[in-house]
C-alpha cells in the first residue's frame, strides 16, 4: 500500500454533551471515543497520525501522549478551517492523506481499509465515503449528476428541499492526494450561513478543476454515528456491545444472555468460557478458557484468570492474578492479589488490600483453602496447601506458613506441624 497518513479532527466543543470533558473523551465500552479512530490509524499503519484539538485541547492532548502528534486549531472555524491546521506539516509530503472524525466510533476498520484501497487503485484526488440510511436527520447529503458521478456534498443546513428527501449521506471520511488538498484548502470559503469553512466544498472545487473524485457507498448506517449527546453515548455503547459479544461467540466463548452482559472492548477470553447474565467485564480483563463467570460478577481492569476458574455470583475481582482451576462460586471482593492454583476461596471473603493510604497485595499460594466470611487484611501471604478458617481475620504482614493454619479474630497462626499434631490428639 503506497504511503499515507491520518489526520482526526477532534477539535470540537460538543456544546450538547453538556459536560467539562471534551466528547472525544467520554468513554463508550470502556474506552474514550476518541480511541476507537486513533485505533483504526493504527490498524491501517499510518506513517504518520495528526490529532487536530481545540476546546480543552490540554486535556485532548494529554490522552492523545505519544499515540500521535496533535496539532492545535486557534480558532474553531471549521472543519476545512482543522485540516488547514495540518497543513505545515504536509509540506514536502507526496503521499496520501486519510481525514477521519474523532467522535465516530463505530467506524469500521475494513470499509476505512477499502476505502484506501479504491482510492488508490482509482488514482483520483479524492474519495469519499458515503452511507445509504433510511433517515438521513442532518447529515450532509450526496449530490449525484446525471451519471451518478458525485457532484457535491450539501450540508444540511443549506439543502433545498428536495435535496433534503436523498439518504445517500457524507460520513466524514476522505482520502486525498496530498499536494490536491492543501492546495484545494486555500480555495475553501467562508460559509456565511454557519461562519465556518467547509472541508466539503473541497469536492466542487476539485471537480470544477477538472479533477476526479469517487465515493465508496456502505449500507451500514452506524459508521456515520457520531457521539454529539448523552443519548448518541447510549446508543454507540449498545451497539458495540453487540459487535464485541458477537465477536467473542464467534471466537468461541459462550454468552447465555448478551442483552444482560456488558463486555468492555479489549476483553480477552477463552474459548469454552462460560459467561452468565448480568456480569460486568471492564477493559484489558484477560480469561483462560473453559472458565465460568457469573452470573452478577464484575471483573476490574488489571485482572486476569487462568484456565478452569469459576467466579460465581456477586464476586468482584480488581487488579488480580487467579491461576487456573481456583474456584470463588459465592459473593465475596479479590483485590490486588495473586491467587495460585485450584484454591477454594469461600462465601464472603475479602482481601482488604486498602488501608487508607495505600494498597497492599495478598498472596495465596496453590491448593489453599480460604473459609467463608474470613477478611485478609493485605499484605497478607498464605502459603500453599494453608488454610483460614471460617469468619477469621488475619490481619496486616501476617505470613501463613505452607499447610499452616489461620483461625480467629484476630486469627492465630500455627504451623504445619501443629495442625499435624492437634489432628493425631483429636
Amino acid at each position: 500500500m503506497d504511503e499515507f497518513r491520518a489526520i482526526i479532527l477532534a477539535a470540537g466543543k460538543g456544546t450538547r454533551m453538556k459536560s467539562e470533558l471534551p466528547k472525544v473523551l467520554h468513554k463508550v465500552a470502556g474506552k474514550p471515543v476518541l480511541q476507537y479512530v486513533l485505533d483504526i490509524a493504527k490498524y491501517l499503519r499510518s506513517l504518520k497520525t495528526y490529532v487536530v484539538v481545540g476546546h480543552k485541547s490540554e486535556l485532548v492532548a494529554t490522552y492523545v501522549g505519544d499515540r500521535a502528534e496533535v496539532v492545535i486549531q486557534k480558532q474553531l472555524l471549521g472543519t476545512a478551517d482543522a485540516v488547514r491546521s495540518v497543513v505545515p506539516q504536509l509540506i514536502g509530503y507526496k503521499g496520501h492523506v486519510i481525514i477521519l472524525c474523532g467522535d465516530t466510533p463505530l467506524l469500521d476498520k475494513d470499509i476505512i481499509r477499502r476505502l484506501i484501497r479504491k482510492h488508490l487503485k482509482t488514482k483520483v484526488a479524492c474519495t469519499v465515503l458515503t452511507a445509504q440510511i433510511p433517515d438521513a436527520g442532518s447529515y450532509g447529503r450526496i449530490i449525484r449528476d446525471s451519471n451518478n458521478g458525485i457532484a457535491a456534498i450539501r450540508e444540511f443546513k443549506d439543502a433545498s428541499f428536495e435535496e433534503v428527501g436523498i439518504n445517500e449521506i457524507n460520513v466524514g471520511v476522505y482520502c486525498f492526494q496530498s499536494q490536491l488538498l492543501t492546495e484545494t484548502l486555500k480555495q475553501v470559503k467562508l460559509n456565511p450561513n454557519k461562519k465556518e469553512f467547509y472541508l466539503t466544498d473541497i469536492v466542487e472545487l476539485l471537480l470544477s478543476q477538472g479533477h476526479k473524485v469517487e465515493t465508496l457507498v456502505t449500507d451500514d448506517p452506524n459508521v456515520a454515528f457520531g457521539v454529539n449527546t448523552r443519548e448518541d453515548l447510549a446508543l454507540c455503547e449498545s451497539i458495540l456491545r453487540q459487535r464485541i459479544t458477537k465477536r467473542l461467540m464467534l471466537e468461541g466463548v459462550t454468552i447465555v444472555d448478551p442483552k444482560t452482559t456488558f463486555i468492555d472492548d479489549d476483553v480477552k477470553i477463552g474459548r469454552d468460557t462460560v459467561i452468565y447474565p448480568f456480569t460486568v467485564i471492564h477493559g484489558g480483563v484477560k480469561i483462560g478458557s473453559e472458565c465460568t463467570i457469573g452470573p452478577f460478577a464484575r471483573l476490574r481492569p488489571g485482572t486476569v484468570i487462568g484456565n478452569r476458574v469459576e467466579v460465581g455470583n456477586f464476586g468482584e475481582i480488581s487488579r488480580s492474578k487467579i491461576a487456573g482451576g481456583t474456584v470463588m462460586k459465592h459473593f465475596g471482593f479479590i483485590g490486588d492479589a495473586h491467587i495460585g492454583e485450584n484454591v477454594n476461596i469461600g462465601a464472603g471473603c475479602v482481601t482488604a488490600n486498602y488501608d487508607g493510604v495505600e494498597k497492599s497485595k495478598t498472596l495465596i499460594g496453590d491448593q489453599a483453602f480460604i473459609g467463608s466470611d474470613s477478611i485478609l487484611v493485605a499484605p497478607v501471604v498464605v502459603g500453599s496447601g494453608a488454610m483460614v478458617g471460617a469468619g477469621s481475620v488475619v490481619t496486616k504482614g501476617k505470613k501463613i506458613p505452607p499447610g499452616g493454619l489461620a483461625v480467629g479474630v484476630p486469627a492465630r497462626v500455627f504451623s504445619k506441624e501443629f495442625v499435624k499434631i492437634r489432628q493425631k490428639k483429636v
